[in-house]
C-alpha cells in the first residue's frame, strides 16, 4: 500500500518517501512518526499514542517530540506555522489533515512506470503548461516559444490558489508526442495547457488550448495573432491574455465539480468552492449560504486565509448591497474576519485585495487600504480580482477616475468572469460620482445583462434616470427594486451602507423610492 498526497508518495513497505521522481531523505524515527499519523489520519492522535507507537512507550520530552514533528513537516513541505498537512490541536494531540489517496502496487511492474506511482492530484486547481510547439521551422522561434511558456508559468504561479508544475518538469515532455491524460497522471495535475507558435510574414500566431487531463475535455481554446516587433512586449501581451482567460475558467470548472459532489464529508476546499458559487450569485439568500459554507471551511481548516477573507467579504457585501438584517453585526464580523485572514497570510494578493475592500468600506483609513490594494496588484498584476477590488477601494476613497481605470483593467483581465456584473456596477458608481449619468445607465444595463436579478444595478438605473429627468424610466427601475426587495426604503439603505453617495441617494428620492 502506498499513500499519495499533494505531490508526495509515501511507501511504508519500501520505507520511502517520494516527491515526484525524487526520493526524500528521512530519518527512521521521523518516518515512523509520519507513518503513524497518516495511517491514523481519521482521528486526533495524542502525545501518548505517538510515544507508544514510535518510541515503544519510552520517556520522551516534549521538546524531542516537537523536534521530530518539525522534521516530519519539513520533509513534506509543511511547517509549524502553516500546519497544512500535520495539524497540532492544543491540549488534544495531532492529526494528518492532508487529503490522502491509497494506491496498491501492481505486481511485476516497474514502480516508476506504474499508474500508482503518479503523484496525487491536489485539492486546489492544478496545471502544467507544456512546451509550445514551434510550427515555423525557424530555430529562433524555439527561444520565443520557450520564453512564452516560461512567462505563462511565472504568471500562473502568482496565484496562490493554483498548484503549478515547475518548468523543468513540464519541459521533460518537449519534442514528444504526448497523451494528455498520461501527462496529467504523471505530473499529478488536472489541467494541461498546450499551444503552438507559427511565424509568417512578420507576424506571429499563437494558439492555446486548456484541457481537463482527467476527463480529456477541451475547456478553452483561443488564437492570438500579432505583429512580430517587440518580442518581449508580445510575450507580455499574450501571457496576460492567456492567463486571464484560463485562471477563471479553471476556477469555474472546480466550482461546478464541487457543487455536483455529494455534501457528505466535504473538505475545507470543497466548502470554499461551494461558498464561491453562492457568492457569485450575489443575492441575499446566496450570501447567507456562502457565509455558512465559508465558516464551515474555517472550522475544518482554521488556517484557511482564503475562506476567512471570503466570509468577511460576504458579511461586507451584505452591508454594501443593503441585505443586512443587523448591519452592525455584519460590519464587526467583516472586519474581524478580514483581520484574521491578514494574520494568516498577508502575502497573498487575492486575500490582500479582499481585505482592502472590506476595511475601506467598514473602517475607512483610505491611505492604508489604497497601499494594500496597490500592493495586491503589484504582487499579481494578472488577477481580475486584485484589479476589481482595487477599483472598489478607490471608489470608497473618493477617487472615481482611478477606480474606473482599475475596473477597466479587470474587464480586460477576465472578460467572461462570473462576477462581471459587480465590475460594471463599480464603473457605474464611478460614473455617477462624475455626473456622467448617460454612461452610467449603459454600464448598469450591462451589469443586468450579466445578472438580471442584481438589484443594486436597478437602484443605479433608478438614480441615473432620475438625474436626467427621464421620470418614466426612473419609476420603472424603482419598481424593479421594490419587486426584488419589497421592504426597501431609502432610510434603511442609508443606515446600512456606511459610505453612500449623496448624489446617488438624491437620485433614488427623485425616482420615487420610499423614504
Amino acid at each position: 500500500m502506498r499513500y499519495l498526497f499533494e505531490d508526495y508518495a509515501f511507501d511504508p513497505d519500501r520505507r520511502e518517501l517520494h516527491r515526484g521522481a525524487d526520493v526524500v531523505s528521512i530519518a527512521p524515527q521521523v518516518f515512523d512518526l509520519l507513518d503513524y499519523l497518516i495511517r491514523n489520519r481519521e482521528r486526533v492522535v495524542s502525545k501518548d499514542d505517538l510515544i507508544n507507537a514510535v518510541w515503544n512507550g519510552r520517556s520522551v520530552s516534549d521538546a524531542a517530540l516537537t523536534t521530530r514533528l518539525n522534521v516530519a513537516r519539513s520533509a513534506i513541505g509543511d511547517s509549524g506555522e502553516q500546519q497544512r498537512l500535520i495539524k497540532t490541536l492544543p491540549r488534544k494531540g495531532f492529526r494528518f489533515v492532508g487529503q490522502v489517496r491509497e494506491a496498491r502496487e501492481v505486481a511485476g511492474s516497474n514502480p516508476g512506470d506504474a499508474p500508482e506511482s503518479a503523484p496525487a492530484v491536489p485539492d486546489k486547481p492544478s496545471i502544467a503548461v507544456l512546451p509550445f510547439e514551434n510550427m515555423s521551422g525557424d530555430p529562433e522561434q524555439e527561444f520565443f516559444a520557450e520564453g512564452m511558456v516560461e512567462e505563462i508559468i511565472t504568471a500562473l504561479s502568482r496565484f496562490k490558489s493554483l498548484f503549478v508544475i515547475a518548468r523543468n518538469s513540464s519541459f521533460t515532455f518537449k519534442g514528444r508526442a504526448v497523451d494528455i491524460k498520461e501527462v496529467g497522471r504523471r505530473l499529478g495535475v488536472r489541467y494541461v495547457l498546450v499551444g503552438a507558435v507559427r511565424k509568417a510574414s512578420g507576424k506571429v500566431r499563437i494558439t492555446g488550448q486548456l484541457i481537463d487531463a482527467v476527463a480529456g475535455a477541451h475547456l478553452w481554446a483561443d488564437r492570438f495573432e500579432r505583429d512580430l516587433t517587440d518580442v518581449f512586449s508580445l510575450q507580455d501581451e499574450v501571457t496576460i491574455a492567456v492567463v486571464s482567460a484560463i485562471q477563471p475558467k479553471m476556477l469555474q470548472t472546480e466550482i461546478a465539480m464541487a457543487t455536483r459532489r455529494r455534501p457528505e464529508n466535504l473538505t475545507a476546499y470543497d466548502c470554499f468552492l461551494r461558498a464561491m458559487h453562492q457568492y457569485h450569485l450575489t443575492t441575499r439568500e446566496s450570501l447567507a449560504e456562502a457565509i455558512k459554507l465559508a465558516h464551515r471551511a474555517l472550522e475544518l481548516d482554521p488556517r484557511f486565509a482564503f475562506a476567512a477573507a471570503l466570509a468577511g467579504d460576504c458579511h461586507a457585501s451584505n452591508v454594501a448591497l443593503g441585505y443586512a438584517n443587523d448591519p452592525q453585526f455584519d460590519c464587526k464580523e467583516a472586519v474581524r474576519l478580514a483581520r484574521l485572514a491578514l494574520s494568516i497570510d498577508d502575502g497573498d494578493p487575492d486575500t490582500l485585495s479582499r481585505v482592502a475592500v472590506i476595511l475601506a468600506g467598514m473602517v475607512g483609513d483610505s491611505e492604508a487600504e489604497i497601499a494594500m490594494a496597490d500592493r495586491a496588484v503589484a504582487l499579481n498584476p494578472n488577477s481580475w480580482r486584485t484589479w476589481n477590488n482595487r477599483g472598489w477601494v478607490y471608489i470608497l476613497a473618493g477617487l472615481p477616475e482611478e477606480a474606473m481605470r482599475s475596473f477597466e483593467r479587470a474587464i480586460r483581465m477576465s472578460p467572461v468572469d462570473p462576477l462581471l456584473h459587480m465590475t460594471f456596477f463599480g464603473i457605474g458608481n464611478a460614473l455617477m460620482r462624475l455626473r456622467r449619468f448617460d454612461e452610467a445607465i449603459v454600464v448598469f444595463k450591462k451589469a443586468l445583462r450579466h445578472n438580471p436579478s442584481f438589484m443594486p444595478a436597478y437602484r443605479g438605473l433608478a438614480s441615473a434616470f432620475a438625474h436626467l429627468g427621464r421620470d418614466a424610466e426612473a419609476h420603472e427601475a424603482a419598481a424593479c427594486v421594490l419587486e426584488i426587495d419589497p421592504a426597501f426604503t431609502i432610510s434603511a439603505w442609508i443606515a446600512q451602507v456606511p459610505k453612500h453617495s449623496k448624489l446617488f441617494v438624491e437620485g433614488l428620492r427623485k425616482a420615487g423610492l420610499p423614504e
